[in-house]
């Protein structure tokens, strides 16, 4: 019997009729795995979104098979649908599907360093790895769904050859319309022969293979010291090949960090009056905050500002990329900053009420779809994680319609600052 793919979830991603967990390029991975006929143990699995070459290789019999996912919801997912699947192929009833259920299960299958599933029987299908020697040593195939930034697909290129066995081979996916000639130049960098396939379904493969020689130390994470606005010395920004902008300060950090770099200086006026003399308009937008989440921190700019601008508050940065959460500790070791810094999804750790002010530049991708789903995701969880009055400021793309979805989840929102590319606003907690 075939896998059943169409019965795998994202949640807790975000599901819609137009996104699915699962696409050709993991169902060509899937068969070429089945005819190279490498046992379980000697597979890893690399940016396999939501779980369908992981599970359809262990629905095949593979046990002891490596998975690296970067993103938190991936892990998540994968864990409830080989939940799923491994009640069904136990001939347990079906669990209800429910959002009840899905809390129960992402609950339990948080922590995903540890998660060994085996499908009814004493034997561990797969485990789950961070980018790194456990989850490659020995390994002589690897699968990889191609990632969208060269920098990425560059890090695990040298991660393989690093790594895994001498003549291991490297099988790399993704959908035509996707791929450039850059993909393959980048591998070529690691593997001395790279051959792409004939694409089938719209996917395309390419087969890496005798790894070359590597520096001896990993190209990733780099760092730039960078000026911000705000700060009176330079930044060092540290970057692993998948977090977004790399060690740049992109756009719209810039402008959200101008923002608070200007209510800086108006509280600093401010206070600099006599108490008789303050006016509510000479007040900052700015809270006292006590406690400040970076909701998806990237490589962690932000967070890192503000605790060198506030060295009093308790910052908390969180990201459900696994490379920009690495990328973020880099950047808070690089700088003496002593932040919380968490892989997580959409705050989901973070408890209820907690925070005084939440800094959030959402992202409007998912994949390489433009979705508003994701920004959604996190507008819920800063309602949720704010304490009432609690303020959460926005940076977002000026074409995109945030202010009264931010009004309708948030509270009372104004904007702050627009350019021709993005927006600031100020969102109080109702």
């Amino acid at each position: 019997m075939e896998f059943p793919y169409a019965s795998l979830r994202r949640f807790p991603d975000v599901e819609a009729p137009n996104l699915q967990a699962w696409d050709a390029t993991d169902e060509l991975l899937v068969q070429h795995a089945l005819a190279a006929g490498a046992p379980g143990e000697e597979i890893s699995v690399i940016g396999d979104g939501y779980g369908a070459i992981t599970l359809a290789l262990a629905d095949a019999g593979y046990r002891g098979i490596r998975v690296h996912q970067d993103l938190a919801t991936g892990r998540r997912a994968l864990a409830r649908n080989a939940d799923e699947l491994g009640h069904r192929t136990a001939g347990a009833p079906e669990t209800p599907d429910d959002h009840a259920h899905g809390r129960r299960v992402e609950a339990r299958r948080a922590d995903e360093h540890a998660e060994h599933l085996g499908f009814g029987t004493d034997a561990a299908a797969f485990t789950s790895h961070e980018l790194a020697p456990d989850l490659l040593s020995g390994a002589r195939l690897v699968l990889l769904q191609l990632p969208k930034s060269l920098a990425e697909l560059e890090e695990i290129a040298d991660a393989v050859a690093r790594w895994a066995a001498p003549d291991v081979t490297l099988i790399a996916g993704g959908r035509v319309k996707h791929m450039t000639l850059a993909q393959n130049e980048i591998l070529g960098r690691s593997f001395e022969t790279v051959q792409p396939q004939r694409a089938e379904r719209k996917s395309r493969l390419i087969v890496a293979s005798a790894p070359r020689e590597v520096p001896d130390e990993p190209p990733f994470p780099v760092a730039e010291r960078i000026d911000v606005p705000g700060l009176d010395r330079p930044l060092t920004v540290a970057a692993h090949g998948g977090a977004f902008a790399g060690a740049k300060l992109d756009i719209g950090t810039r402008v959200l960090l101008e923002v608070l770099a200007a209510e800086g200086r108006l509280r600093r006026a401010s206070l600099a009056q006599p108490v008789s003399s303050r006016s509510a308009r000479s007040t900052s937008h700015e809270p006292e905050a006590q406690t400040v989440v970076d909701l998806g921190c990237g490589t962690g700019i932000l967070a890192a500002t503000y605790a060198l601008t506030h060295p009093d508050a308790r910052v908390i940065a969180t990201d459900r990329s696994a490379s920009a959460v690495a990328s973020a500790r880099a950047t808070m070791a690089a700088n003496g900053v002593e932040a919380e810094v968490t892989h997580d999804d959409a705050g989901s750790e973070i408890p209820d009420h907690s925070a005084d002010l939440i800094l959030l530049n959402p992202p409007f991708h998912l994949g390489s779809s433009i979705h508003a789903g994701a920004a959604g995701r996190l507008f819920e969880a800063a309602a949720r994680i704010l304490t009432p009055g609690g303020v959460l400021l926005t940076v977002y793309n000026s074409s995109l319609a945030y202010r009264t979805e931010l009004t309708k989840r948030i509270g009372p929102t104004e904007q702050l600052h627009r350019t021709p590319k993005f927006t600031v606003t100020r969102s109080i907690r109702r």
